[in-house]
C-alpha cells in the first residue's frame, strides 16, 4: 500500500525519518512516498485529509482531528530552545505585551503558544521568510521565529526578547513545550496504521542510536543554515519522547491544548491516539 508521507525540510524531520526513507527499518511492505513541504502547507493539507500520514503542528491537529489520529511517536518538544520573540532592541514586559508581532501563519504551535501567553496580542501575518525583514524594517515591533533562524540575528543585530519554551516550562512546572506531532489518517486499515506507527518509532530509535551517522547523512539537506545549528535543533527537539511520548509527553500535549481552550483560542476537544 502506498503511503504519502508529509514532511518538512526541518532538521528534526530529516533526522527522525531518515532510517524510514532509506530502508534501514522494516516498513512492513508499505510503499512510503515522501512529500516535502513547509509546515503551513502540511497543516492546510491535513485539514482536508489529503495525505495518508503527515507531520503537522500540534495546534493544527485541532483542525484535522476528525480525519487523523495522533501517533505516540514522531512528536517534537522544546525544553530550552524553542520559538522565540525577537526585536530590534531589548524590551520591557509591558512594551512586549503591547507590541505588534509578525507571525508566519496562525496554525503553528508557536502561534498558539504566543496567544496563550498573551491572548490580546496584535499580530501581522507574513510569509515565514519575511518575519525577520519585517522586524528589521520596523513594520512590526516583534517577530516570532524558530531556533533555526536565530543565527541570522547576529547578522541583523536583532535580539531575542523571549523564548516561549522557557516561558511555558515556568508556567507548567517544567513541562516541555509540544510543537510538532505525527498523524495518521484514521480511515486507513487498523493494521496499516499500526505497521506505519511501528516503522516510524523504529526509525526515530535508529536515529537516536546512530546519531552521528544520521546527522552526517542529512547534513546540508535541511533548512538549517549550518551543521551546528542543525545538531542543536535535533538535540533539543528529538528525544526519547519522540519514540514514545509516554505519560510526560501526553500530559504536556493535553495541557497545551487545555490552556488554549481555557483562553478561548481553540474549541474544547479530546485527542485521539493511534491504537
Amino acid at each position: 500500500m502506498k503511503i504519502r508521507l508529509g514532511l518538512t525540510h526541518e532538521p528534526d524531520d530529516a533526522f527522525m525519518f531518515h532510517a524510514l526513507l532509506t530502508g534501514k527499518v522494516d516498513c512492513g511492505g508499505l510503499e512510503i512516498e515522501p512529500l516535502v513541504e513547509v509546515f503551513p502547507i502540511l497543516n492546510d493539507q491535513a485539514s482536508r485529509g489529503q495525505l495518508e500520514a503527515t507531520v503537522l503542528s500540534l495546534h493544527a491537529y485541532v483542525y484535522s482531528r476528525r480525519r487523523y489520529r495522533v501517533a505516540r511517536c514522531g512528536a517534537t518538544f522544546g525544553r530550552t530552545l524553542g520559538p522565540s520573540l525577537i526585536a530590534r532592541e531589548p524590551m520591557e514586559m509591558d512594551e512586549l505585551l503591547g507590541a505588534t508581532v509578525a507571525v508566519p501563519g496562525v496554525t503553528s504551535s508557536a502561534y498558539l503558544a504566543l496567544t496563550i501567553w498573551n491572548p490580546a496580542v496584535r499580530t501581522r501575518v507574513v510569509p515565514f521568510d519575511k518575519v525577520i525583514p519585517t522586524v528589521e524594517m520596523g513594520l512590526a515591533d516583534v517577530g516570532l521565529v524558530t531556533p533555526e533562524e536565530k543565527p541570522c540575528l547576529e547578522i541583523t543585530g536583532l535580539t531575542t526578547v523571549m523564548d516561549l519554551s522557557v516561558w511555558w516550562s515556568g508556567e507548567t512546572h517544567g513541562m516541555p513545550l509540544p510543537l510538532g506531532c505525527f498523524a495518521i489518517r484514521q480511515d486507513l486499515p487498523e493494521d496499516v496504521q499500526a505497521t506505519l506507527h511501528q516503522a516510524v518509532a523504529d526509525s526515530i530509535q535508529y536515529a537516536l542510536d546512530h546519531k552521528d551517522e544520521v546527522l552526517a547523512a542529512i547534513g546540508g539537506q535541511t533548512s538549517a543554515p549550518d551543521d551546528e545549528t542543525m545538531q542543536e535543533f535535533v538535540e533539543d527537539y528529538v528525544s526519547p519522547l519522540s519514540v514514545d511520548i509516554g505519560d510526560e509527553g501526553e500530559q504536556a500535549m493535553r495541557a497545551f491544548l487545555a490552556h488554549g481552550q481555557q483562553a478561548g483560542l481553540i474549541e474544547t476537544m479530546d485527542m485521539v491516539f493511534v491504537k
